[in-house]
């Protein structure tokens, strides 16, 4: 049975992020155990959602964040989802705190 690549959608403010790979070893060489690795506050965009609704004009509000951009987010945002083997963050907008450029 072949494996088909899932796709995803996310809905109004929200974002899709693959986050970026844990760092193996310090700036001076010493390899860090897994145990000790942060997890890293950056990634790239994979999707995003449409906007956000403005309930006083039902027009969609867009995003501010495109798919391909660098982000920086705060440390406990979104909900972690695996999708294709793949480890991916579900968070909104808000939880985005600068593109890096």
């Amino acid at each position: 049975m072949a494996k088909t690549k899932t796709s995803v959608r996310p809905l109004h403010d929200k974002i899709l992020v693959k986050r970026d790979e844990a760092e193996t070893k310090t700036a001076s060489g010493i390899f860090l155990p897994e145990t000790s690795k942060d997890k890293p506050k950056t990634g790239t965009v994979e999707a995003v959602g449409d906007g956000a609704l403005n309930t006083e004009t039902g027009a969609r509000i867009p995003l501010t964040v495109r798919k391909g951009d660098r982000v920086i987010f705060s440390s406990y945002s979104g909900t972690e989802v695996k999708l294709d083997g793949q480890d991916l963050l579900i968070m909104s907008e808000d939880d985005i705190l600068a593109v890096i450029d």
